[in-house]
């Protein structure tokens, strides 16, 4: 990474090479960004306040902050966990959709109107256990990241369980909104099925991006 190479402003260029290494929520992220920016402002203004040249000075403050390398760990870290918990906040929200569509068809069906291939019912049950076990899994993560940090260190391993986790939910929506629309063309009921597939295909669209997000911060080496 090469501090100076933005516009030729120290500042600027270490502020974009630190940008540009880390990962995850953006609005953590932005508020990181502008805490460092804002933290060599002020060094740069304190050394102007004692007549050392602006470019000087900026190029003290980056040389008192090390090297993006060396912030870049401690930072993701926090970004890590954020997206942690962004991702498990995901799952929790969104599994029980997927359990209450599943539910719904199923229920539905024991009237005897209308019949849901018996395949596609099986299916229901094995992804809905996914989903149920992976908010589960994800309400944990969330206590461990929450109240519990305070007391106790994040596991290490965590964000990279939690990201797994989501990825399994998210597969297992892209599945049932899979199953439902082929169930919808088959059932008489179709609307009803059609209306589960449609929640399930928002819920797989609400988590895989942030699943993705997770696997990539989990991966990248942080400290504390």
């Amino acid at each position: 990474m090469d501090p100076d190479s933005e516009l030729g402003d120290p500042v600027e260029g270490y502020v974009a090479a630190l940008a540009g290494a880390l990962r995850g929520p953006a609005r953590v992220k932005a508020r990181l960004i502008e805490e460092v920016r804002d933290g060599l402002a002020e060094t740069v203004a304190a050394y102007a306040h004692e007549g050392v040249p602006r470019e000087r000075a900026a190029r003290q403050a980056v040389r008192e902050f090390g090297s993006p390398d060396e912030l870049v760990p401690s930072c993701q870290r926090e970004l890590t966990i954020a997206q942690a918990r962004h991702t498990a906040r995901a799952v929790v929200l969104t599994a029980p959709f997927l359990i209450a569509c599943w539910y719904l068809v199923w229920s539905t069906d024991s009237g005897g109107e209308w019949m849901v291939p018996r395949t596609a019912q099986l299916l229901a049950v094995h992804l809905a256990g996914v989903a149920g076990v992976g908010a589960l899994l994800a309400a944990a993560a969330l206590a461990a990241t929450g109240t519990l940090a305070r007391r106790l260190p994040t596991p290490h391993r965590l964000p990279l369980a939690v990201a797994w986790a989501g990825t399994t939910a998210s597969v297992a929506m892209a599945i049932a909104t899979l199953a439902l629309a082929i169930a919808s063309l088959l059932a008489t009921n179709w609307p009803l099925v059609a209306l589960a597939g449609s929640l399930a295909a928002a819920s797989h669209a609400a988590m895989a991006a942030s699943a993705r997000m997770c696997r990539q911060c989990a991966r990248l080496p942080i400290t504390g």
